[in-house]
């Protein structure tokens, strides 16, 4: 079964194609990114506007790519949520005129499922059941997962999440929209230590978590230190932290879940320092842990194909009404009915 994948929650448009027996065949991405750093943040009717522009194109040289046609594709997967009401319509039109004019199934797909399951794209593959840290833009979650479907909510962001605490903290020390990478670029630079940042929640006894008052006091010492002298420090400081916190409580769910394998997954997830920090405090419990090929930490459209794929091979029902969901609980989702 040939599936055609389509990413369009929020600034970057992604195709994929899957095949399941030969698995990921071609995918294209572009990034939003340039558009919208004029403005200091994503402008939902600009993202809505440049899908529409180049989900077409991108198709067109996916299946080049895999040199394939559209009369080979068996089904759609599209995302239907969560995101931007404007910028999922645009992936949502698309599907479904394809579907109709192909005479394919097509199915919805949650956005987080298919970064969830992102890591299963590599070799490496993990097996059911897993937990799941899924640090994905306004999302910083802990999940158990038995199956596909299978998700149960162990601890989510109070108020800002990770990716969002990265970038705006980025924003406060200079670096510009999205400063998350090139925060953690500087923070290679400077010294952890010279300041002490708060680590939130971190005793709090439950696997929640909360960053905007880590994201304050890196505000409370943009004021107090001239960026000059300080910027790499506080930004290795805040890095610090933010890891910190991330790291234990992931050791924390997997101890009392008695779970063996830990699976990462979204933007954030591609940090140097958290990959490597929690790679060595779940080994030495005895652990694994998988993360995603960092072409696939950010959004994409392979891992919409897949998750696709994946639902159908499991009994998933195709979209029945044409929908987006702006907002959609990851552990709403139900597992597929063989």
């Amino acid at each position: 079964m040939l599936t055609l994948g389509i990413e369009s929650s929020c600034d970057e448009t992604g195709i994929g194609l899957y095949d399941s027996e030969h698995g990921l065949l071609a995918h294209a991405l572009h990034s939003q990114i340039a558009m919208h750093a004029e403005y200091g943040g994503v402008v939902p009717e600009l993202a809505s506007r440049d899908h529409l522009r180049r989900v077409v194109p991108l198709i067109r040289t996916t299946l080049a790519q895999a040199e394939r046609t559209l009369r080979d594709i068996d089904a759609i997967a599209y995302t239907e949520g969560p995101g931007l009401a404007g910028a999922l319509l645009v992936g949502t039109g698309i599907a479904h005129a394809l579907g109709m004019a192909l005479d394919v199934p097509v199915l919805g797909v949650h956005h987080l499922e298919g970064h969830l399951l992102s890591p299963l794209l590599s070799h490496d593959r993990p097996e059911f059941p897993f937990i799941a840290l899924l640090v994905s833009g306004g999302h910083t979650q802990l999940m158990a997962v038995d199956g596909i479907g299978q998700y149960r909510l162990l601890g989510d962001t109070l108020d800002d999440a990770a990716g969002e605490a990265f970038d705006k903290s980025a924003q406060l020390l200079g670096l510009g929209y999205p400063g998350g990478a090139a925060l953690s670029v500087l923070a290679g630079q400077g010294d952890p230590q010279r300041f002490v940042l708060p680590r939130p929640m971190l005793h709090s006894g439950d696997l929640n978590f909360s960053f905007s008052g880590l994201k304050t006091a890196v505000l409370n010492l943009t004021r107090k230190h001239p960026l000059a002298e300080a910027r790499a420090d506080i930004a290795a400081a805040f890095q610090a932290a933010m890891v910190d916190v991330l790291t234990t409580k992931t050791v924390h769910a997997l101890r009392r879940a008695k779970c063996r394998r830990l699976v990462v997954a979204g933007g954030v997830g591609a940090n140097r320092q958290l990959r490597e920090r929690l790679r060595t405090e779940v080994e030495r419990m005895g652990a694994t842990v998988h993360f995603p090929q960092l072409e696939f930490c950010t959004d994409n459209g392979a891992m919409i194909a897949f998750a696709g794929a994946m639902r159908l091979q499991h009994g998933g029902n195709t979209a029945g009404a044409f929908s987006v969901r702006a907002r959609w609980p990851l552990d709403s989702l139900e597992a597929p009915i063989p």
